[in-house]
């Protein structure tokens, strides 16, 4: 019985795939559970158009981080922040600071996505990855000076 699964499946497969698995595990489990759904000309046909439509999607998708990350090529961001005597910071620098300070200079990144390498509580140089796309990411420095 060959069957198209609609998410993965533990040792069988990932979604989208086509496997051929006997008719009993595939009539009794994986058809009433929803984790697959009969091969038949037309599901196959729709399913390789959802394929190549998704591809577009996310091909277009990567472009559009890769020239975002283009734009963040030399950009270090700096950011004032309240300091005591010794040069410690009240508090600490967030994600959400920095896609602040990144929008203000004009590019728009979610804070989800900016990874702070480490947490800066004195004054300095940091480094901070932005994670655009699952294969597309950038460095960028981060400069903390005091108010």
């Amino acid at each position: 019985m060959k069957l198209i699964l609609t998410q993965d499946v533990r040792n069988l497969g990932h979604k989208d795939d086509v496997v051929s698995v006997r008719p009993g595990y595939g009539r009794n489990f994986l058809i009433p559970k929803g984790m697959a759904k009969m091969a038949t000309e037309s599901a196959l046909k729709m399913l390789a158009e959802d394929i190549k439509q998704r591809a577009f999607k996310q091909d277009k998708i990567r472009k559009d981080a890769e020239t975002l990350a283009g734009r963040l090529e030399d950009v270090t961001v700096v950011l004032k922040a309240k300091t005591g005597t010794s040069g410690k910071i009240f508090g600490a620098v967030t994600s959400l600071q920095v896609a602040n300070a990144l929008k203000d200079q004009g590019i728009e990144v979610d804070r989800r996505k900016i990874v702070l390498s480490e947490e800066p509580k004195v004054l300095g140089s940091y480094k901070a990855t932005i994670n655009l796309h699952k294969e597309v990411s950038k460095d960028i420095n981060i400069e903390v000076v005091a108010e």
